[in-house]
């Protein structure tokens, strides 16, 4: 049963099924379809079963649902965002953590550092806002990872600087600004942000009634958003994907493991990420005694570079170290006991682990009406909007076959 505070539902005009069967193809650019992508930052998979989410299930029901959106390993917030914007692993984007030293263009990566984050030699791959300029169709960004350095000299046509003090509200707006704009100079693809309920479900956990609350806000935030798509004169061509980077898993500060209590620093050159996953460069000398130590620490699973499992596809970036260290599901790992140890949430673990995995919906008229589709990887949304505004993918991991079943069929 859903549980918490309920905000004021938004009346949605439904859209009508010949909206949803109408022929794609167009004479004019103009006239092309729409893509416009939003990200809510940490939006677990289950928290609609968990929260009120009328506006949610309103698209479920009158739209496509995945059963869950499968983020990369690590279960990171940049690495995974520019893999849903290049349709690539990071292995092969470049972005492989929050924070990394890149001994390829020996500088350091952090989320936090503006000017490594607009340094254009961090990123690889081709990000689908490029992919679709190249070809002719106008993109913006509100806040979408990667958009704020170039590529290939070019940025998209509209896109804004992260700015947290900026309201969802004012997003809301901007995004709709952009699609009130004439014709000729209205992008089609549109990729925005927002960084809840990640920053409540870091403070005090995915089950807790504020993270609830949040999650319930945002509800109310898309019902607003919808509505406004909806009174567009040429919303029967804007298709909407509502997804998120990954979930969120509950610790505590009584599951942590403290490296400093097994391995000293200075055994290391390297020690890049944060909790629950680092990437350890080890000196030569220390090698096979920071990996005989580790090995045996309960709680934690330590793998040498070169048997990292396959399934993650990562490792063979040189940006990736010698030993990747993962905390088992729900526990801490924190280099050192001067970093206090706290309850609430976290996400970095094994993409495997169910709390990991984020929603994906979506509505429009390229969309199936009451679809369930099966869960998705994140790398498949590049091809997806590639395939909806009729641009040729670049070279990506993902692959359309994976979501063509959520599509309508073309007349």
């Amino acid at each position: 049963m859903k549980k918490g505070f309920v905000y004021i539902v938004f009346i949605l005009i439904s859209f009508s099924c010949s909206n949803q069967k109408q022929n794609l193809k167009h004479k004019n650019r103009e006239d092309k379809p729409y893509v416009v992508m939003l990200s809510m930052d940490g939006f677990r998979w289950d928290y609609p079963e968990k929260a009120n989410t009328p506006n949610l299930d309103y698209i479920e029901k009158t739209g496509v649902r995945a059963d869950a959106c499968i983020p990369c390993f690590p279960t990171k917030t940049f690495p995974n965002h520019y893999s849903i914007a290049t349709g690539l692993y990071p292995d092969h984007h470049g972005i492989v953590h929050n924070s990394f030293y890149a001994p390829d263009i020996d500088k350091y990566y952090s989320i936090s550092n503006i000017e490594a984050v607009t340094d254009s030699s961090f990123y690889f791959g081709e990000p689908v806002w490029l992919t679709a300029e190249k070809q002719g169709v106008k993109s913006a960004s509100y806040f979408w990872v990667g958009s704020e350095t170039t590529h290939d000299g070019i940025f998209p046509s509209y896109h804004y600087a992260y700015n947290s003090s900026v309201s969802f509200e004012e997003r809301i707006n901007g995004v709709i600004n952009w699609l009130k704009l004439p014709a000729k100079d209205r992008p089609h693809l549109i990729m925005w942000y927002i960084e809840e309920p990640d920053s409540k479900g870091h403070d005090v956990g995915p089950n807790h009634p504020e993270t609830l609350n949040m999650v319930e806000y945002l509800d109310s935030l898309v019902g607003i958003f919808y509505a406004q798509i909806r009174e567009l004169p040429h919303s029967d061509s804007i298709n909407v994907i509502i997804t998120s980077d990954h979930g969120m898993s509950e610790i505590s500060k009584d599951r942590v493991v403290f490296l400093e209590d097994f391995i000293k620093k200075d055994w290391c050159k390297y020690i890049d990420g944060d909790n629950p996953i680092y990437s350890v460069e080890a000196k030569t000398e220390y090698y096979d005694t920071i990996y005989h130590i580790l090995s045996k620490v309960d709680h934690i699973t330590i793998w040498k570079k070169s048997e990292i499992p396959e399934r993650l596809h990562y490792g063979s970036s040189e940006r990736v170290k010698d030993f990747v260290i993962v905390a088992d599901s729900s526990w801490s790992i924190l280099k050192s006991s001067s970093r206090k140890a706290y309850s609430g949430g976290t996400h970095g673990y094994d993409n495997q682990n169910k709390d990991m995995h984020a929603i994906f919906y979506a509505f429009g008229p390229a969309f199936k009406i009451g679809y369930k589709h099966k869960a998705i990887n994140n790398i498949d949304i590049n091809p997806l909007i590639c395939k909806i505004l009729e641009i040729y993918p670049a070279k990506i991991d993902g692959k359309i076959e994976n979501t063509t079943q959520m599509l309508q069929d073309k007349n």
